[in-house]
């Protein structure tokens, strides 16, 4: 009898415990909520996996090398 009671008094308190976790509603790293932190990370997951490969973009060498576009925030341009 003092067996049974003993296992399910344990069982209580780790049925207790585990709901003990974060909330989404809690205060999280940066000034976010705990949900707005998760979200945050799968979102950059998913663009990440999105990232197009280096070897689906050709290298071009030579003077016909296309440069990037100026922002025109350099100094001496205009």
């Amino acid at each position: 009898m003092n067996r049974r009671i003993a296992t399910l008094l344990l069982a209580a308190a780790a049925t207790a415990l585990s709901a003990c976790g974060p909330a989404d509603n809690d205060p999280g790293p940066g000034g976010v909520t705990v949900g707005e932190a998760r979200a945050l990370d799968e979102a950059a997951e998913m663009l990440e996996e999105r990232r197009i490969p280096d070897e689906a973009i050709p290298e071009v060498e030579g003077e016909n090398a296309q440069q990037p576009p100026a922002t025109g925030t350099e100094t001496g341009t205009q």
